[in-house]
């Protein structure tokens, strides 16, 4: 068996990945199925897999300030995301927004 080697020109102990910036992704080849796809094919193909349709969608301010206070780095959007989910799964909706609008009233003064 033939031996191989690695050789590393620097060591870190982050378990994370760099931050892509949009720099990367202008200079990225996009592939779908293995094949070179465009910048739009690729997004089109992303979100047909994982489900998600982009929207525009109008929040008051506090809301918003508050979404990206809780998610810190993790991005407020999904934190919405998943409030939505966790709030349409509950079946609880209308008792829900009741008690967020009284807990957001009650924290405004």
């Amino acid at each position: 068996m033939k031996q191989t080697s690695i050789t590393r020109t620097s060591v870190t102990t982050d378990d994370d990945a760099p931050k892509l910036t949009p720099a990367d992704f202008d200079h990225a080849r996009f592939r779908v199925g293995g094949k070179p796809a465009s910048r739009a094919e690729w997004q089109t193909a992303v979100r047909v897999r994982i489900g998600k349709q982009r929207i525009n969608i109008m929040l008051d301010t506090p809301i918003v300030d508050h979404f990206k206070a809780l998610a810190g780095e993790r991005g407020y959007q999904t934190l919405i995301n998943d409030t939505l989910r966790r709030v349409i799964e509950s079946g609880h909706l209308e008792a829900d927004i009741r008690r967020v609008v009284r807990e957001e009233l009650r924290q405004m003064g």
